[in-house]
């Protein structure tokens, strides 16, 4: 049995397993799966054993750092690792070998984690699935043909294969919350501002968001919470307190209120059967919880996907312009078209764009002045077959995600049953800025009161 972040760190602080052993087997199932998910595009054994004898030192002499020591986790391969190559998954980096590490793998290291590896991304954190560029996409274990969701698709595959506990996502317009939802893991964006972005590969820097993926809600906490906090470099840092998001973590939803976007999942963009049965049960166990659970109105889930899909296509074009004069040939074809496209939009879109967001922030914060937690669906359904995700898929379907990047708020995928297929489905926990504690207590209130945890992918082990 695979333990959680959790049920390890109490396992090796009480001595009954050997954090080199335990990084030496799960590496050797990580390189053994690899052929046939592509979670890794790179193993780092001489690191991971090198934190994990540091890890076995600390436990043998009862100085454990806290709950990551000793836990494998892999970092997506947007985030800057010292002396480690940071590609991006792109040609265009290949050769790229960071001197520093980013702030979050600072953060988890300095927290004793082992790093098992570099996970598979879309390239540059947008455009994939892509079968063009030097390592393969990530595959879905649940059913290998099928897609993991994006744009952290190898962190969401190697979790829900049980080879890492946990590992670094971002979140731009959905890419943490859309493969824990198609992978069946827990994934939150944090609030905007409440971890730092420096080291990481930037894709738009009015939405990117840094944040863990993990097998459930509690183990994403315990990564948060070494995530959280004010970086003075980092010019989009909020300077706030470090939050505590481990004390109230079991405090239940009794009194909370759920607003249901009941529109946007049966009429913006209807769901399958499955994510349907999803959030109907996760509003139906949170009432029997305690929570009080209501239907709300937002504007219609397109006005958000306008605005946010614009802002972000401007924002990664300002971000690759450069490279596109001369590295044009070296993007994969979707990223290189979708950046093409993104050459066109106008000052004017721009600025139009922002100024509906603007409007759009503002209906939210109204209609959470009645909530505390708003609930959705995370994606439209199941994870589709890998081959059926085209070059502009992901803008052919509204996307449940963006919203939330565009209001920063937190928000949180938690598995919510299984649909067509055996494959999972997840819903998404919205709360007010900065109050990711709340977000997490009620995802772990629904979490820990279903058995969907306790089922694994065939080849997880």
């Amino acid at each position: 049995m695979i333990p959680t972040i959790a049920e390890a760190a109490r396992l090796i602080a009480a001595k009954k397993v050997s954090p080199v052993e335990f990084a030496t087997d799960r590496l050797a199932k990580a390189e053994a799966l690899n052929p046939a998910i592509h979670a890794f595009i790179r193993f780092t054994p001489e690191i991971a054993l090198a934190q994990a004898k540091a890890a076995e030192a600390r436990q043998m002499a009862g100085t454990l750092k806290g709950p990551l020591d000793g836990i494998p986790i892999g970092h997506k391969d947007i985030y800057e690792t010292a002396g480690v190559p940071t590609t991006g998954h792109s040609r265009v980096l290949i050769d790229h070998v960071p001197q520093a590490d980013a702030a979050a793998v600072r953060a988890w290291g300095g927290a004793g984690a082992v790093m098992l590896g570099k996970l598979a991304t879309h390239e540059f954190a947008w455009g994939g699935p892509s079968f063009d560029l030097p390592w393969p996409p990530a595959r879905n274990p649940w059913n290998t043909d099928h897609f993991t969701g994006g744009s952290s698709s190898g962190t969401g595959a190697a979790i829900a294969a049980g080879v890492i506990l946990g590992g670094t996502g971002s979140d731009t317009g959905g890419s943490i919350r859309g493969p824990a939802s198609l992978c069946g893991t827990a994934g939150i964006k944090p609030t905007y501002g409440l971890c730092s972005r420096m080291g990481v590969l930037p894709l738009s820097h009015s939405l990117d968001t840094v944040g863990p993926l993990a097998w459930t809600v509690e183990d994403c906490a315990i990564l948060l919470d070494a995530l959280a906090g004010h970086d003075p470099v980092d010019p989009s840092s909020a300077p706030r307190p470090k939050p505590d998001l481990l004390r109230g973590l079991g405090g239940g939803v009794k009194g909370l209120r759920i607003g249901v976007i009941r529109h946007f999942h049966e009429t913006d963009c209807p769901v399958s059967p499955g994510m349907a049965a999803g959030i109907a049960h996760a509003a139906d166990t949170l009432r029997a919880l305690g929570a009080e659970i209501t239907d709300v109105t937002l504007p219609p889930l397109a006005d958000f996907n306008a605005a946010g899909w614009l802002i972000l296509a401007a924002d990664a074009f300002a971000v690759h312009e450069p490279w596109l004069h001369t590295k044009y040939r070296d993007y994969g074809e979707i990223l290189r078209e979708r950046l093409a496209l993104a050459a066109t939009i106008s000052a004017a879109d721009y600025l139009q764009a922002q100024r509906r967001r603007r409007e759009l922030c503002d209906a939210v914060a109204k209609v959470m002045e009645g909530c505390d937690l708003l609930l959705t669906a995370a994606q439209p359904g199941e994870a589709p077959l890998i081959t059926k995700m085209g070059k502009w898929t992901s803008f052919e379907v509204p996307n449940f995600t963006i919203p939330f990047n565009l209001t920063g708020q937190p928000a949180l995928t938690v598995c919510a049953g299984f649909g067509a297929g055996g494959l999972p489905v997840g819903v998404q926990l919205v709360g007010r800025p900065f109050e990711d504690a709340t977000v997490l207590c009620a995802g772990h209130a629904y979490e820990t009161a279903t058995s969907w945890r306790a089922r694994r992918p065939a080849m997880a082990g």
